[in-house]
């Protein structure tokens, strides 16, 4: 109740200036429609009241209906308010955009055939198994490239991560600090939440320039596919950027443990990302439409006039 009460506000609250000017011609029009006006600036008041008896008129409450109308719909008009609308993307799949490495260095072994071979048949895999949810592609060397971004055809990702090798780079390197903020830039932008896969076998970076770029997208929840051996240099440098910015480093592994993992990651993460509530406030003026009816209903009812005594 107390978080009602704290939350509650108008979203509109310029609305509620229409409620004086409501008041000021209720008031206007009751002066307008006195059958006794004239008598007014003719009479002394003291002797009118004596000659009149229009105590029945003052004491109708349904006169007052037609401006309490006014007041409930300038109420409805500013547009009462203490709780957000649910979030629609609270119930769906998360995005999560793949950043794949394609330098020099993917097209070494182990494993075999190639680190790059074996990171494309990973990611055909992980579109298999992410079938409907969004899967987007990100390919990274000396420079950062949007492939695809977030689509629910999953196939078309498996597909176009096989076509991307070191030769179609443009800059040799590796930055991962710009596919991170390319990457997360994405997400951001589309205000949908998600997290990253980074499928890599090293990373020739100094991690706080990662760290910082994932700073500057917002902290995205990052997981990173290993493709070399779990006890070697290469993957200890993957988990020195993943400490950097708060990510986990998964080992690749012969049977679908490794996606399982990732498939876990990404929904348990970026879900957290999205919660139940949007951050629009949900209306709840149209509740006061039947009373508002109620008003105007009444409001049309036939008024008693006022009679001169016999």
């Amino acid at each position: 109740m107390m978080g009602l009460l704290h939350n509650f506000h108008f979203v509109r609250p310029l609305g509620l200036a229409l409620i004086p000017i409501a008041i000021a011609v209720w008031w206007y029009w009751q002066r307008q429609i006195d059958p006794l006006r004239g008598w007014r600036q003719q009479i002394d008041h003291d002797l009118l009241e004596a000659l009149v008896d229009d105590r029945d008129t003052k004491r109708d409450p349904m006169r007052y209906a037609m401006v309490a109308a006014w007041i409930v719909a300038a109420i409805a008009i500013a547009g009462p308010t203490w709780k957000l609308e649910p979030n629609p993307f609270a119930e769906d799949a998360p995005p999560l955009m793949i950043v794949l490495k394609a330098s020099e260095s993917m097209l070494q072994s182990p494993p075999s055939p190639s680190r790059m071979e074996r990171a494309q048949l990973k990611i055909n895999d992980l579109a298999k198994a992410r079938k409907g949810d969004p899967l987007g592609l990100l390919a990274y060397s000396g420079s950062a490239h949007l492939v695809l971004p977030p689509t629910q055809d999953t196939a078309v990702i498996g597909e176009m991560a096989a076509e991307i090798s070191p030769d179609v780079m443009p800059v040799p390197g590796d930055r991962l600090d710009l596919a991170i903020a390319a990457a997360g830039g994405l997400l951001r932008e589309q205000g949908s939440g998600g997290s990253l896969l980074v499928v890599a076998d090293t990373a020739d970076i100094d991690p706080s320039e990662v760290a910082q770029a994932h700073r500057s997208v917002g902290s995205p929840p990052t997981e990173f596919l290993a493709l070399t051996d779990p006890d070697s240099a290469e993957t200890q440098s993957l988990r020195d950027v993943a400490a950097a910015i708060g990510g986990s480093v998964e080992s690749l592994s012969i049977e679908d443990d490794d996606i399982q993992q990732i498939l876990s990651f990404a929904q348990r993460r970026a879900a957290a990302g999205v919660s139940g509530e949007s951050n629009r406030w949900q209306e709840a003026g149209y509740w006061l439409t039947p009373l508002l009816a109620l008003f105007v209903a009444v409001s049309f009812r036939r008024q008693k006039s006022s009679q001169p005594k016999e």
